[in-house]
């Protein structure tokens, strides 16, 4: 009786499914959610085509007509890691997905990278407020209620400008201090230097600035503008500083003359091409670094590192490739930078392997010089390798407070000079090792590494793995991983080539050095380092920022 019950409600249900859907069919739709406002961007008003992507972190906005509309010029190198967008007389230099930018010489970190997006790149408001801004005086206003983005010209702001001039080993270095950040362009002419400023006005100091140099021969303060008149047959070249700001004047004779005892002073410029690379194997001797579970010390694995790309460079490129050191030796950190001076390198490559307390950190880190950490892991890992045990330095673990001056007197203003050209190639050698190798992205950092302070060419420092990590320090282990390791600095270092030389790379990473050619080989014996200046009171060249 029951099984009868139950299959004549089963052909029941299946007469009625039918309707049931049918039925459910026919309800009404809830409506469709309301599409998002179209986003807008206006300039003084007028509306401007810019594309806006609205992101969990904040809104984007196209660059490429910004640019356009506001006067300014972008261009992108041949690689395509990198941009330059030109805003009067000011470069910045913008890596692809890399939160850190260079405005001018000044290192400048954004909470949101920029990205590839609708119509080019995509740059936060933070960037726009920080180039634009800055240095146009633009203001810019996001309301999130109605997606739109209003741009204007600020109102001029009032401040007050200190001036401290100092002549050291032929030099004049010319401080102009402000409470904030200016809206200015400097312009130089035969004989003198202008600061225009552009919206903002002075409080010019009273009494006048009175100045007695053997370079410069004035220094005059309006409220519009700052003016530098130098002696005949002076030369000057201009840089920023931060905490506070600063804008820095080097003043010295087209020809080096030593009017004081000590070496003479030449600002290197970037190299027109590259011939010279120093490559230096991090940590030697009694100082191991990093040590893996299995026992493998980090100074084991960089110098087979190093030797490996060193061979594949001089293979691949007319170049010559040198060594900091090529045997397991205790070489201070100050003795590696005077190497690759001393050499006269067009680039700098510290190799090194990463450590942490946990097993599961993993990844390459490839970072450039800043007396500022971009984070606190950043700092730790500047730490941990400054250590000195090679003796001519004092042990940071035992001072920190010895040790923190040692770096503020190490610091070298010559590489303020070779900032951005160091973060464009960091971004060439991160870039290259996330793709080639599917290695995680823990970015482009900047940190106070003892090794990277003094270089007078493009330096970076590279972490290549964590040997804290089982797996990494196993693959790190392995010939075919530090070959595939080698490969991807090594076509990272060939792209900067040629962008440096303004041509296309050869096949692989460049051009194949000619049979026969005979390239010098390095030193058997790294030379020590010269004896280098103190800094300079006031916060001119040679102070840490």
């Amino acid at each position: 009786m029951k099984d009868r019950r139950f299959w004549a409600s089963l052909a029941l249900f299946s007469l009625l499914l039918p309707v049931l859907v049918a039925a459910q069919g026919e309800r009404p739709q809830a409506p469709p959610a309301p599409a998002p406002s179209r986003s807008s961007v206006t300039l003084e008003g007028r509306e401007i085509p810019v594309p806006v992507t609205i992101t969990p972190g904040g809104p984007l906005f196209g660059l490429s007509p910004l640019a356009a509309e506001m006067g300014a010029g972008l261009t992108s190198d041949e690689a395509g890691e990198s941009l330059t967008l030109k805003i009067d007389q000011t470069e910045v230099v913008i890596g692809i997905g890399s939160s850190i930018i260079t405005i001018g010489d000044q290192i400048v970190s954004l909470s949101q990278p920029p990205v590839q997006g609708e119509g080019g790149i995509q740059v936060p408001i933070e960037f726009l407020r920080k180039t634009f801004g800055d240095l146009q005086g633009y203001s810019f206003d996001w309301r999130p209620d109605v997606s739109r983005l209003a741009i204007a010209r600020r109102g001029a702001r009032e401040m007050q400008v200190a001036l401290d001039v100092v002549h050291l080993q032929g030099v004049t270095t010319v401080v102009l201090q402000f409470p904030e950040a200016p809206r200015y362009h400097v312009k130089e002419e035969p004989g003198a230097v202008e600061v225009q400023m552009l919206a903002d006005r002075l409080t010019p100091p009273a009494p006048p600035p009175a100045v007695a140099d053997p370079l410069v021969q004035s220094v005059t303060i309006n409220p519009q503008q700052i003016r530098l008149q130098l002696v005949p047959g002076a030369e000057v070249e201009s840089y920023v500083l931060e905490n506070p700001f600063r804008l820095v004047f080097d003043v010295h004779r087209a020809a080096a003359v030593e009017t004081a005892p000590g070496p003479a002073f030449t600002r290197p410029a970037l190299p027109a091409g590259i011939r010279t690379i120093v490559i230096d194997p991090g940590h030697g001797g009694r100082e191991t670094g990093a040590i893996g579970p299995s026992g493998v010390a980090e100074k084991e694995l960089t110098l087979q590192l190093a030797r490996e790309l060193a061979s594949r460079l001089e293979q691949r490129m007319s170049v010559r490739a040198v060594l900091t050191r090529s045997e397991d030796v205790v070489l201070p950190h100050d003795t590696r930078t005077a190497i690759a001076n001393q050499n006269k390198a067009d680039l700098f490559v510290s190799i090194h392997l990463n450590s942490s307390l946990g097993s599961g950190a993993h990844g390459a880190e490839t970072y450039f010089l800043s007396t500022e950490a971009s984070d606190s892991r950043a700092a730790r890992s500047a730490d941990a390798e400054n250590l000195d045990l090679a003796g001519d330095g004092p042990d940071a673990a035992s001072d920190p407070a010895a040790a923190q001056d040692l770096q503020l007197i190490l610091w070298d203003l010559a590489q303020t000079h070779h900032l951005s050209e160091s973060q464009r190639f960091a971004n060439m050698i991160q870039g290259e090792l996330n793709e080639t190798l599917q290695l995680r992205d823990r970015g482009v950092k900047q940190a106070p590494f003892r090794v990277l302070m003094g270089a007078a060419m493009p330096a970076v420092l590279v972490e290549l793995g964590f040997l804290s990590n089982p797996d990494e320090e196993k693959k790190l282990q392995d010939p075919a991983y530090r070959s595939d390791l080698v490969d991807a600095l090594a076509r990272a270092i060939g792209r900067y080539k040629a962008l440096v030389e303004n041509r296309e790379p050869a096949a692989g990473t460049g051009a194949a050095t000619p049979p026969g050619a005979q390239l010098p080989s390095p030193p058997s014996q790294p030379a020590r380092p010269a004896p280098r200046p103190t800094p300079r009171p006031g916060g001119g060249a040679g102070a840490p920022p």
